[in-house]
């Protein structure tokens, strides 16, 4: 169970990531019929990178903390935790709320978007930093998932 939902919350994460990838391409030269299409993938990827944060959270709170966390501490590489893991936990918390801002943005300021470059470049800095953030979750992730891996590793020589 514990495999399934680290693979589910990588994906959903990963999915949502690339639907910003998407958005951001729908905004580099604004049409009425981009910006509706950036304001429903924005939203999926809102959806998307919610339940990936929910699924994460529940792995967190459930498996992750009793069982990988004392593996990974003791084990050669037990900065994964200290460094690794704290960093993502406080980051993480920010993407899907940074995420529905590029939705409401987008919602709300259709019509500006069309004409205001500088609304136009904010967004895209935006929107970029939700694609950023989101492909570094997952390098971390990795990262994490090595610490643990070397852990049992050196448990077995």
């Amino acid at each position: 169970m514990e495999t399934s939902l680290i693979g589910l919350h990588a994906m959903l994460g990963e999915m949502g990531g690339m639907l910003f990838i998407w958005v951001f391409v729908e905004l580099l030269n604004p049409t009425t019929g981009r910006l509706k299409r950036a304001k429903i993938v924005s939203l999926l990827g809102v959806v998307l990178l919610f339940l990936s944060w929910a699924v994460g959270g529940f792995y967190y709170v459930e498996f992750y903390g009793s069982l990988v966390k004392p593996v990974i501490k003791s084990g050669p590489q037990p900065w994964a935790h200290s460094v690794i893991t704290e960093t993502k936990e406080h980051v993480f918390i920010l993407l899907p709320i940074l995420a529905l801002l590029v939705y409401g943005l987008i919602k709300n300021y259709q019509s500006q978007l069309l004409t205001d470059r500088k609304l136009q470049v904010a967004l895209l800095v935006l929107v970029g930093l939700v694609v950023l953030i989101t492909f570094s979750m997952a390098g971390m992730g990795y990262m994490m998932s090595s610490g643990f891996r070397s852990a049992l590793e050196a448990v077995n020589i």
